[in-house]
């Protein structure tokens, strides 16, 4: 192993990296749009794989029909499914939907679970969703949610070996003290969408790729 894919040349990297998104990004908080608790489930569900600017212009209109878990309960799936057809996966995140909102009507007494372990329980709701979830309605941040950004960072920084998003999360949380890891995902989120996009560019000059020439050239195939 070369010496900055060592474990501690990426835990200093990563120091570098968070105390860079603590003052960029200081207020975590997610640009998906919602009113109550269970219409963030249900955006953080629709987003996977989609992006916010689509989501919340579904949700715009969505969320002035359904409010309450009970609400999209009693959704009927092809109708539902209709409504959200402009987004990735509808069918199968229609589905997940309608199925979590019954069982946090009927285990939940109607209020989202505040442990991960709860959470995943639930249709549609894996680690990333779970901890998006956590942070943005109580600010608990027992993990730390990897998605395509998260991903793509964490590959060109050579924070991480693994290409699964559980695993690179687990790798991220062994590298960052705990009390950091809100700012992670939200932060590399806002740095990936307004300062340096996915697409190959010249990015030398950007804030993280200065603290890390390297990454310059690293440009990991999306998967």
């Amino acid at each position: 192993m070369n010496g900055y894919s060592s474990r501690a040349g990426r835990k200093e990297r990563a120091r570098e990296i968070v105390a860079y998104l603590k003052k960029a990004y200081p207020e975590p908080a997610s640009e998906l749009v919602y009113r109550t608790p269970f219409q963030c489930v249900a955006a953080v569900i629709l987003s996977a794989q989609c992006t916010d600017k689509a989501v919340n212009k579904l949700t715009g209109t969505l969320f002035k029909k359904y409010k309450t878990p009970l609400d999209f309960a009693r959704a009927k799936p092809a109708v539902f499914a209709q409504e959200i057809s402009s987004i990735p996966f509808f069918r199968t995140k229609a589905k997940a939907i309608i199925e979590a909102a019954k069982m946090i009507n009927k285990k939940y007494d109607g209020t989202i679970p505040q442990t991960a372990a709860e959470l995943t329980e639930l249709p549609g709701v894996g680690y990333k969703t779970a901890h998006v979830v956590l942070g943005e309605l109580y600010g608990i941040w027992e993990g730390i949610p990897t998605d395509t950004h998260v991903k793509r960072f964490a590959k060109r920084f050579d924070l991480t070996d693994a290409d699964d998003l559980t695993n690179i999360s687990k790798d991220l949380e062994a590298l960052i003290p705990k009390r950091d890891w809100k700012y992670v995902n939200n932060g590399l989120v806002l740095y990936g969408r307004y300062v340096c996009p996915a697409r190959p560019h010249e990015c030398a000059a950007h804030p993280l790729t200065k603290l890390w020439p390297p990454a310059a050239r690293r440009w990991p195939k999306a998967t």
